[in-house]
């Protein structure tokens, strides 16, 4: 844990876990499938990686890449996992 991208994403996949930890000990039977939250897990780690990149690289292009794959996480997490809607 070196880099800004490595605690951003890894917050970002913590609050994955969490959601998807809440939802499945929820009364009844989850909503979603754990399949959807592998493309943002996928996501974190490409970004990640990318983000490293371009630290250890000094390159502009690397970042921009990471922070587009933590924007499209962010809104795939918003949009199709609907972290603040309410279950029930």
């Amino acid at each position: 844990m070196q880099t800004i991208y490595d605690w951003v994403t890894v917050a970002i996949f913590a609050g994955l876990i969490v959601v998807f930890l809440q939802r499945s000990v929820g009364e009844g039977e989850p909503q979603d499938s754990i399949l959807s939250y592998l493309p943002p897990a996928i996501g974190c780690a490409v970004s990640n990686w990318f983000g490293n990149k371009g630290v250890e690289d000094g390159d502009a292009a690397y970042h921009a890449i990471a922070a587009l794959g933590i924007l499209a996480v962010l809104a795939y997490t918003y949009y199709v996992i609907k972290p603040f809607q309410r279950r029930g």
